[in-house]
């Protein structure tokens, strides 16, 4: 009877291991709808499951196209810079050596008509053409003065200057000088100008530093004929 029974028993068993293998396999089917493939993974999931790849140095360096694109941006924007920029530079620095250039007044020799501080331009061109004429406002360089100098020519190549108790003779003969508003009694000379000297004075004759100290100027020194007072705007005004 146990004989019986322990056989009975070894020969049930690999039959319920059956079923039960059966009985999961159908139920994994019954939940995906597919048969259960187990311990294998599909060629969409290895695929999945690999790592990027990390980008090499490589990698990392600009391609040919790349780098041409750049070396054609630098040389459009370069010739811009000659086509542009050079040309301007060039037709400022022009401007301002031949035909005219800003300048400030310093100082108080030229009150009332001009003030400290005012922002003139000096017109070059048409000393060229011709020279300075009396009551002409020019601008002086001097080799021995830093700044530039602001004067009014009152004596002409050639002539006799001579200043009697603030008076000027020209040749003998006393000049009108409206514009003097501030006059003084100082006495000069008489001298006669060379060839191509000029005297120049201050509208501010009580204090100005012009040909009575340091003599006459040279026409090389001359640089100019201020022409327009542009700043301040109240006082914008064409200069005679």
């Amino acid at each position: 009877m146990v004989v019986f029974l322990y056989s009975d028993i070894v020969h049930a068993i690999p039959w319920g291991i059956s079923v039960i293998e059966n009985m999961n396999s159908a139920d994994s089917e019954t939940a995906t709808g597919e048969p259960a493939t187990k311990g294998v993974a599909t060629a969409e999931e290895s695929q999945a499951e690999v790592p990027a790849e990390i980008p090499t140095t490589d990698d990392l360096r600009p391609t040919n196209g790349t780098l041409r694109q750049t070396v054609s941006l630098i040389g459009t924007v370069f010739r811009e810079v000659l086509q542009v920029v050079v040309p301007a530079i060039l037709l400022a620095l022009a401007i301002h050596i031949f035909l005219a250039q800003a300048t400030v007044v310093y100082g108080q020799s030229m009150q009332p008509n001009l003030q400290p501080s005012e922002r003139l331009v000096i017109e070059k061109l048409s000393y060229y053409f011709g020279a300075p004429q009396r009551n002409d406002i020019v601008v002086l360089d001097r080799p021995q003065v830093a700044e530039l100098l602001i004067k009014r020519v009152v004596g002409l190549p050639g002539e006799s200057v001579e200043i009697r108790r603030g008076t000027v003779l020209i040749d003998g003969q006393s000049i009108e000088q409206s514009f003097v508003q501030l006059p003084d009694g100082s006495t000069y000379g008489p001298i006669t100008l060379g060839a191509d000297d000029y005297f120049v004075m201050g509208d501010n004759r009580n204090n100005s530093n012009d040909s009575r100290a340091f003599g006459p100027v040279h026409r090389g020194e001359i640089m100019g004929k201020a022409w327009l007072r542009y700043w301040p705007l109240n006082r914008f005004t064409i200069l005679k």
